[in-house]
């Protein structure tokens, strides 16, 4: 099994973490932990970038559920990028491009996020 890995960095005011290897069972509560960590930080905008992302099983698909509604209550987004064809076609089968904003880099994400805002 290949480890799993999240890095933690701004770019401009958003929050980006960086997922890099097998996101399941195993390693799912290392997001959970993050997105708790923003969240408690009143940090809620966030950027997923998964171009590192092997694979992504139910619990990693999971974490994104169980956190979105408390980042969108809060005036904030998850929007993730960089997903590889393979990762994207998970998200995909379980209708996740209906619920979340999938775009193809940060530059993208961090555009959908200034023109949502200057709507507000």
């Amino acid at each position: 099994m290949k480890n799993f890995n999240i890095t933690h960095r701004r770019a401009d005011s958003y929050n980006v973490l960086e997922l890099d290897g097998e996101l399941d069972a195993h390693t799912a509560s290392q997001l959970e932990d993050m997105l708790k960590k923003l969240i408690n930080q009143d940090q809620h905008q966030i950027i997923v970038n998964c171009q590192e992302l092997d694979y992504i099983a139910s619990a990693g698909l999971g974490v994104f559920m169980a956190y979105i509604e408390d980042v969108r209550e809060e005036g904030g987004d998850i929007k993730l990028t960089n997903l590889n064809k393979k990762v994207y076609n998970v998200f995909d089968l379980l209708g996740f491009p209906t619920l979340y904003d999938i775009l193809d880099d940060e530059r993208d994400a961090i555009q959908k996020f200034n023109s949502t805002s200057t709507k507000e």
